[in-house]
């Protein structure tokens, strides 16, 4: 996924940054399976399903909504939880750029330290 501009790769490193500082926490990652596995949820519902209550949940998902993970919709006075896939799909794409521009500096490397190594 190579920038198409100056300071798009910063913006897409920003956006996964997010997402990966949203995953660092076991339990939002628990939070987030159980809304992939349900489909969608309530706070309450999600609370019970990870063993946290349910101001713990809604914290949890407010996390996750910020990275853009999940989002919500109401349902009279409960707000339901689904997952958006996009913003962690961005975020591998992100990551496979980054060890492939990595996988391409070490292959240099290793040619500069043994010559021989080249074709």
């Amino acid at each position: 996924m190579a920038p198409s501009r100056p300071g798009a790769e910063d913006a897409a490193g920003r956006a996964a940054g997010e997402v990966f500082a949203a995953l660092a926490d076991p339990t939002r990652r628990a939070v987030l399976r159980a809304v992939a596995d349900r489909g969608q949820a309530t706070a309450t519902d999600l609370g019970a399903a990870v063993g946290v209550s349910r101001q713990a949940a809604a914290k949890h998902l407010d996390l996750l909504a910020a990275a853009g993970l999940v989002a919500d919709r109401h349902r009279g006075r409960e707000r339901l939880w689904q997952v958006t896939p996009a913003p962690l799909a961005e975020a591998a794409d992100w990551l496979a750029a980054a060890g492939a521009a990595w996988d391409r500096r070490l292959a240099r490397l290793a040619d500069v330290a043994d010559p021989e190594r080249s074709p």
